[in-house]
């Protein structure tokens, strides 16, 4: 097959609301399917005649029966990518109190956090494995959409896909992230009575940030790195990396930097996805 993608993690981090994305992006769309059914899954939408060239499978409750699945369906020549959703285990409790839904590993002895605590110990083992991770913590439906739509509109490219998002530390590390760079070194326009209310996007901010010495040095030292190493992880067979990039609140120096690095790297042919966590956040 062209493509199939196999969604798995946390029970409440979004496995619904991402199959019904790519269900709008084309993909043809198994939910919930029993690891058993994969092998037959894949055998029927890859015959001769079939018009399904991208396969979404949602995981049940067999999650740890996937790995070894996904490596037998590449063994034959598919290409399978594996995204995992994560969740924090609080916001995974909001959201089991506000649907009153029954949390899959409940049990009349455990409750809710238990069975949330459970889950995440048994699947964390095979979260390693898995091709990109996506936090949902801090998102909502339309700006989870807006990221898979920013990763899998066009399911046919090979090449590695590159975000680079900003964050405060503040507001916690981005769980999703492969590196992080820290850019509070660089003086903050906070303390800028003028720039406070500014973001990173208006271009006063941009100047205050960019015309330090060190910022430039950094920006540029990035960028280098970044272009060394982006071959390599693409050799290995990564699809997908994510820098992010943290200030103390996500506002200004990190939308700044992160903007810069983006379009230098634009700028030497590589594709590259941006996003700001936390900048519309005090």
């Amino acid at each position: 097959m062209a493509d199939i993608l196999v969604i798995t993690g946390l029970s409440g981090a979004g496995r619904s609301a991402t199959a019904a994305v790519l269900e709008d992006l084309g993909w043809y769309v198994v939910d919930n399917l029993p690891t058993t059914l994969v092998e037959t899954i894949v055998e029927l939408a890859s015959a001769p005649g079939s018009s399904i060239d991208r396969l979404a499978l949602v995981a049940g409750r067999q999650h740890l029966e996937l790995m070894p699945k996904v490596a037998g369906l590449r063994s034959q020549g598919h290409r399978v990518r594996v995204v995992y959703l994560d969740a924090s285990t609080a916001e995974l409790v909001k959201r089991y109190e506000a649907t009153r839904r029954r949390h899959p590993f409940a049990s009349e002895s455990d409750g809710l956090l238990e069975a949330i605590e459970t889950e995440r110990a048994l699947l964390e083992a095979m979260k390693g494995d898995c091709d990109l991770v996506i936090d949902t913590t801090a998102l909502n439906v339309h700006q989870l959409k807006s990221r898979l739509v920013g990763v899998f509109d066009d399911g046919s490219t090979e090449r590695l896909q590159v975000a680079v998002e900003s964050f405060g530390f503040k507001h916690g590390l981005p769980m999703d992230a492969d590196i992080v760079m820290d850019v509070r070194f660089l003086p903050n326009p906070h303390w800028d009575e003028a720039l406070r209310p500014m973001t990173g996007h208006d271009e006063p901010v941009r100047r205050f940030v960019l015309d330090r010495p060190a910022a430039q040095k950094f920006v540029s030292d990035l960028v280098e790195m970044l272009s060394g190493i982006l071959p390599e992880y693409a050799a290995e067979g990564k699809s997908y990396l994510t820098v992010a990039i943290g200030c103390t609140g996500g506002r200004h120096r990190s939308v700044v930097v992160a903007e810069e690095v983006a379009q230098r790297l634009r700028a030497s042919g590589q594709p590259v996805r941006t996003s700001h966590r936390d900048v519309s956040r005090s």
